[in-house]
């Protein structure tokens, strides 16, 4: 690996950066939206972008998910199972992309991105109240492990979203709150991510010199964002939550257009 030079300023434009998508992450997922082109911009080649944003998100998570198990938000026993079939979706899904050209995801989402918002904001009941307690045990793990197999195939085939998508999934099939529902899927972002931030250390993909700073920047983002769910909780949820699908959105219609 080549020796990368940043400037002190470029540093601090990375760490506030990094800061404020480890906030919006724990908050309602797609912080990799800001935070993987923030290392792009500072210059970091692809593949030494990606690792050093799964070094950097996975510790906020971490941060976060503890947060959230500690207040009681998450639901042990589904989350764990989701996170279980996530990896192992993960992992074809990575295999898959060896064979597949994944730019034709885009050719979906951009459909199915603005019907996805348009319901969240007009269905008020979204996320506003936990009736989780209404399925059954057996419908919530069959549902955990279809929605942890197949947003986990997505996160390792293409990616963009994969922790809004759970936090859909979780409030709308399974009837959860926003801030259980977000829970839940950091525990399954979390498993995902360690997968993936042992292949890039076993490959020595990692600037360390700028991967513990922003590291510690994400875990202060992380803490935060989660402090203001566990005191403003839903109300908080929502708006940012339809701001990342609005993020996504536009992200894709970037990328068809270049």
């Amino acid at each position: 690996m080549g020796f990368i030079e940043i400037s002190y300023q470029t540093y601090l434009i990375v760490l506030q950066l990094i800061f404020l998508a480890g906030f919006i992450d724990s908050i309602a997922g797609g912080g990799g939206l800001i935070s993987l082109p923030t290392y792009l911009v500072a210059g970091l080649p692809p593949h030494i972008a990606l690792a050093n944003n799964k070094f950097s998100s996975c510790f906020g998570t971490f941060f976060s998910t503890v947060r959230y198990f500690k207040h009681g938000m998450i639901d042990v026993k589904i989350a764990v199972t989701s996170a279980i079939c996530a990896l192992i979706g993960s992992f074809l899904g990575t295999r898959a992309v060896l064979l597949l050209d994944p730019f034709f995801i885009n050719y979906i989402l951009i459909i199915l991105l603005p019907i996805i918002t348009l319901l969240t904001f007009l269905n008020k009941n979204i996320g506003n109240i936990n009736t989780s307690d209404e399925i059954s045990l057996l419908k919530k793990v069959v549902i955990a492990i279809l929605a942890g197999f197949i947003i986990g195939f997505y996160d390792g085939f293409f990616g963009p979203g994969t922790g809004t998508f759970l936090i859909l999934i979780f409030a709308v099939l399974l009837k959860y709150d926003f801030t259980r529902a977000n829970g839940n899927t950091k525990v399954v972002n979390l498993a995902s991510n360690i997968a993936a931030l042992i292949a890039f250390l076993l490959n020595k993909k990692i600037i360390f010199a700028i991967g513990i700073p922003a590291a510690l920047a994400g875990i202060a983002g992380n803490l935060l964002g989660s402090k203001y769910v566990i005191l403003r909780g839903n109300k908080m949820i929502r708006p940012i939550f339809l701001g990342v699908f609005v993020l996504l959105f536009l992200k894709i219609i970037i990328d068809i257009l270049s």
